[in-house]
Protein backbone atom coordinates (compact mmCIF):
# COMPACT_ATOMS: atom_id res chain seq x y z
CA UNK A 1 0.00 0.00 0.00
CA UNK A 2 1.79 2.96 -0.97
CA UNK A 3 -0.75 5.45 1.30
CA UNK A 4 -2.08 7.47 -1.76
CA UNK A 5 -5.62 7.47 -2.81
CA UNK A 6 -6.86 5.22 -5.89
CA UNK A 7 -6.09 6.76 -8.72
CA UNK A 8 -9.36 5.73 -10.26
CA UNK A 9 -11.06 6.90 -7.53
CA UNK A 10 -11.12 10.71 -9.22
CA UNK A 11 -12.71 12.47 -6.15
CA UNK A 12 -10.88 10.99 -3.14
CA UNK A 13 -7.94 12.03 -5.32
CA UNK A 14 -8.60 15.35 -6.15
CA UNK A 15 -9.40 15.96 -2.27
CA UNK A 16 -6.81 14.40 -0.90
CA UNK A 17 -4.41 16.69 -3.44
CA UNK A 18 -6.76 20.13 -2.32
CA UNK A 19 -6.11 18.76 1.58
CA UNK A 20 -2.71 18.50 1.13
CA UNK A 21 -2.31 22.05 -0.42
CA UNK A 22 -4.63 23.88 1.68
CA UNK A 23 -3.59 21.86 4.95
CA UNK A 24 -0.24 22.84 4.13
CA UNK A 25 -1.34 26.44 3.38
CA UNK A 26 -2.96 27.05 7.07
CA UNK A 27 -0.31 25.44 8.31
CA UNK A 28 1.51 28.55 7.08
CA UNK A 29 -1.05 30.90 8.19
CA UNK A 30 -1.14 29.59 11.88
CA UNK A 31 2.75 29.27 11.83
CA UNK A 32 2.54 33.28 10.87
CA UNK A 33 -0.35 34.02 13.72
CA UNK A 34 -3.05 34.15 11.49
CA UNK A 35 -5.08 30.64 12.96
CA UNK A 36 -8.65 31.50 12.40
CA UNK A 37 -7.62 32.76 8.61
CA UNK A 38 -7.95 30.18 6.54
CA UNK A 39 -7.16 29.68 2.85
CA UNK A 40 -10.68 29.18 1.46
CA UNK A 41 -10.72 33.01 2.90
CA UNK A 42 -8.57 34.41 0.20
CA UNK A 43 -10.81 34.54 -2.74
CA UNK A 44 -13.03 36.62 -1.27
CA UNK A 45 -10.65 38.81 0.00
CA UNK A 46 -9.14 39.34 -2.97
CA UNK A 47 -12.48 39.86 -4.44
CA UNK A 48 -13.36 42.74 -1.66
CA UNK A 49 -9.92 44.26 -1.90
CA UNK A 50 -10.77 44.75 -5.79
CA UNK A 51 -14.17 45.74 -5.82
CA UNK A 52 -15.72 46.61 -2.55
CA UNK A 53 -18.52 45.64 -0.38
CA UNK A 54 -20.34 42.80 -2.44
CA UNK A 55 -23.29 40.51 -1.64
CA UNK A 56 -22.97 37.13 -1.24
CA UNK A 57 -24.14 36.19 -4.42
CA UNK A 58 -22.32 38.59 -6.16
CA UNK A 59 -19.06 37.04 -4.20
CA UNK A 60 -20.48 33.57 -5.70
CA UNK A 61 -20.58 34.41 -9.28
CA UNK A 62 -16.96 36.24 -9.03
CA UNK A 63 -15.32 32.96 -7.66
CA UNK A 64 -17.14 30.60 -9.11
CA UNK A 65 -18.78 29.16 -6.46
CA UNK A 66 -22.48 28.33 -5.32
CA UNK A 67 -24.15 30.82 -3.07
CA UNK A 68 -24.37 28.50 -0.20
CA UNK A 69 -20.52 27.79 -0.42
CA UNK A 70 -20.30 32.12 -0.86
CA UNK A 71 -22.46 32.29 2.52
CA UNK A 72 -21.09 29.49 4.09
CA UNK A 73 -17.68 31.12 4.13
CA UNK A 74 -18.66 34.32 4.69
CA UNK A 75 -20.25 33.36 7.62
CA UNK A 76 -17.42 31.90 8.54
CA UNK A 77 -15.35 34.69 8.24
CA UNK A 78 -17.20 36.86 10.05
CA UNK A 79 -16.98 34.60 13.23
CA UNK A 80 -13.40 35.56 12.90
CA UNK A 81 -13.90 38.79 12.72
CA UNK A 82 -12.82 39.61 8.94
CA UNK A 83 -15.71 40.50 7.43
CA UNK A 84 -19.32 42.39 8.09
CA UNK A 85 -22.59 41.45 6.66
CA UNK A 86 -24.38 45.26 6.09
CA UNK A 87 -27.61 46.14 4.78
CA UNK A 88 -27.36 46.86 1.21
CA UNK A 89 -28.10 50.54 0.99
CA UNK A 90 -29.48 50.21 -2.68
CA UNK A 91 -31.55 47.04 -1.95
CA UNK A 92 -32.48 46.21 1.58
CA UNK A 93 -33.31 42.98 0.96
CA UNK A 94 -30.16 42.23 0.55
CA UNK A 95 -26.62 42.01 2.53
CA UNK A 96 -23.02 43.58 1.64
CA UNK A 97 -19.87 41.43 2.88
CA UNK A 98 -17.38 44.09 3.59
CA UNK A 99 -13.85 43.63 5.05
CA UNK A 100 -13.28 44.60 8.92
CA UNK A 101 -10.40 46.87 10.16
CA UNK A 102 -9.32 43.61 11.53
CA UNK A 103 -8.97 42.19 8.03
CA UNK A 104 -7.56 44.80 6.06
CA UNK A 105 -4.82 45.41 8.87
CA UNK A 106 -3.70 42.21 8.04
CA UNK A 107 -3.57 42.28 4.41
CA UNK A 108 0.19 42.74 4.18
CA UNK A 109 0.37 39.80 6.09
CA UNK A 110 -2.23 37.67 3.82
CA UNK A 111 -0.67 39.09 0.78
CA UNK A 112 2.80 38.15 1.38
CA UNK A 113 1.27 34.43 2.17
CA UNK A 114 -0.17 35.20 -1.04
CA UNK A 115 2.43 35.92 -3.10
CA UNK A 116 4.43 33.23 -1.30
CA UNK A 117 1.98 30.50 -2.16
CA UNK A 118 2.19 31.39 -6.17
CA UNK A 119 5.96 31.45 -5.83
CA UNK A 120 5.58 27.36 -4.38
CA UNK A 121 2.87 26.84 -7.12
CA UNK A 122 5.32 27.79 -9.86
CA UNK A 123 7.55 25.71 -8.18
CA UNK A 124 5.30 22.48 -7.96
CA UNK A 125 3.98 23.63 -11.84
CA UNK A 126 7.50 22.98 -12.46
CA UNK A 127 7.67 19.80 -11.65
CA UNK A 128 4.24 18.58 -13.38
CA UNK A 129 3.66 17.72 -16.68
CA UNK A 130 1.47 20.65 -17.23
CA UNK A 131 0.46 23.74 -14.68
CA UNK A 132 -2.26 22.43 -12.33
CA UNK A 133 -4.67 24.92 -13.09
CA UNK A 134 -4.18 24.57 -16.31
CA UNK A 135 -5.43 21.19 -16.30
CA UNK A 136 -8.29 21.69 -13.75
CA UNK A 137 -9.30 24.15 -16.26
CA UNK A 138 -9.52 22.18 -19.00
CA UNK A 139 -11.47 19.44 -16.86
CA UNK A 140 -13.74 22.38 -15.90
CA UNK A 141 -14.13 22.84 -19.56
CA UNK A 142 -14.82 19.56 -20.75
CA UNK A 143 -17.41 18.91 -17.57
CA UNK A 144 -19.25 22.14 -18.86
CA UNK A 145 -19.39 21.04 -22.33
CA UNK A 146 -20.78 17.62 -21.44
CA UNK A 147 -21.38 16.77 -17.57
CA UNK A 148 -19.62 13.87 -15.66
CA UNK A 149 -23.03 12.58 -15.34
CA UNK A 150 -24.26 12.45 -18.55
CA UNK A 151 -20.40 10.40 -18.88
CA UNK A 152 -21.43 7.79 -16.16
CA UNK A 153 -24.77 7.43 -17.64
CA UNK A 154 -23.42 7.53 -20.96
CA UNK A 155 -20.78 4.28 -19.95
CA UNK A 156 -23.39 2.63 -17.41
CA UNK A 157 -23.67 -0.91 -18.26
CA UNK A 158 -26.46 -2.93 -16.45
Amino acid sequence: MSGHPDPVAVGTLLRHVLELLDGDVAKVYEEQGLAEYRPRFSPVVRALVAEGPLSVRDVATRLGVTHSAASQTAAQMARAGLVTHTPDPRDARRRLIDLTPKARALLPRIEAEWEATRAAMAELDAELSMPLAALLTEVTEAVERRSFRERVVGAYRL
